[in-house]
């Protein structure tokens, strides 16, 4: 059975057949909705059902709270409809065009900047030519049929290969494989398969306001493909990165965002230290990083947001700068890190 979902404000509709999510569906046929994790962990598709009936799957309590859900707001990742639909969403203009493939690539190198956190560079087919939007992500295909995601950190532009940014959580299925926990290993030259470009998180180039990036760990990567992308298309927009994380050595690429000071008109980077303890000689700001944001900036309403990392940060961030510092909410865009402890929270 399918059911048809209108969207209040523009009118659009689609249909969505019994096995698909509101937000596959959408996909599926050209509209497109913000999302992030797709699996109820994020909060990036939320948006309100004015009429009809559904059933909402597995979610965080932090993406998406019992008296939200009560008021009427959904997931659309999650949320699958029992009847025809009315609901009201945003659209993302800019990301259409671009096809989701699927993808063969070289592993080309393996840096690692800290303990934990490791580059990879992909390098892909030679006739190859693979599209995205600065800021979007990718799913590696793994060979049990499971997927893992991670944002590309290099600018749209950049000859080379790709670049990833993957931090090791212990036990996690990909990483422990990156990080050679587990044999085999992964190593240069090994090959992997990729689908993408995935997600809404990239810069609304039709504004003029000026930008605050917030990144948590290695939430980096995709805000560090986006303020290189500004760069060689020369976007002259007023920018503040906060870069926050528990100790010194979780901001693992210091020297790049020193030389962006330097480079870029209008640019100041903070770094925000969490957790620094007496040996790491920590002369910084300290405390949660969208709180020095919050001490910054205490009025935000001619701001854009782009916020990315751990959902406690971006869901911290979204609320808190919304009703305390007077930020449009639609002008929060974000892109969370999520694993399974996060749907579960």
């Amino acid at each position: 059975m399918s059911y048809q979902v209108t969207l209040k404000t523009s009118g659009k509709q689609f249909t969505v057949d019994s096995e698909e999510s509101i937000l596959e569906a959408a996909l599926r046929q050209g509209i497109n909705l913000p999302y992030g994790c797709k699996n109820g962990a994020c909060g990036s598709c939320k948006g309100k059902v004015l009429e009809g009936q559904l059933s909402h799957g597995q979610h965080s309590e932090g993406a998406l709270s019992r008296a939200e859900e009560t008021a009427g707001s959904i997931l659309f990742c999650c949320a699958h409809p029992q009847s025809d639909l009315l609901i009201e969403a945003r659209e993302v203009q800019g990301s259409g065009d671009i096809a989701i493939r699927k993808i063969p690539c070289r592993v080309n190198t393996i840096t690692k900047p800290s303990a934990d956190v490791a580059i990879l560079k992909l390098q892909l087919p030679a006739a190859e030519r693979f599209q995205f939007l600065a800021g979007q992500y990718l799913e590696f295909l793994l060979k049990d049929g499971q997927r893992r995601a991670y944002s590309i950190a290099n600018a749209p532009e950049q000859e080379g290969p790709l670049e990833l940014h993957i931090r090791h959580l212990p036990g996690g299925l990909f990483t422990d494989f990156v990080f050679g926990v587990k044999d085999p290993a992964l190593k240069e030259k090994d090959i992997l398969r990729f689908e993408g470009p995935l997600g809404s998180f990239f810069l609304r180039e039709d504004s003029k306001k000026p930008i605050i990036f917030v990144a948590a760990g290695t939430g980096f990567a995709p805000i560090k493909s986006i303020i290189e992308q500004m760069q060689l298309k020369k976007i002259a927009r007023p920018v503040y990165l906060y870069w926050g994380g528990r100790r010194p050595g979780d901001l693992y690429l210091p020297e790049l965002c020193a030389s962006w000071e330097k480079e870029i008109a209008n640019f100041k980077y903070i770094p925000v230290i969490s957790d620094a303890q007496p040996e790491d000689q920590w002369q910084g700001r300290t405390g949660f990083v969208h709180q020095a944001v919050m001490q910054d900036h205490p009025d935000m309403k001619d701001f854009q947001v782009y916020a990315c990392g751990a959902p406690i940060m971006v869901n911290s961030a979204r609320t808190d700068f919304s009703s305390q510092c007077h930020l449009p909410e639609e002008e929060f865009f974000a892109d969370s890190f999520t694993s399974a402890a996060d749907l579960a929270s």
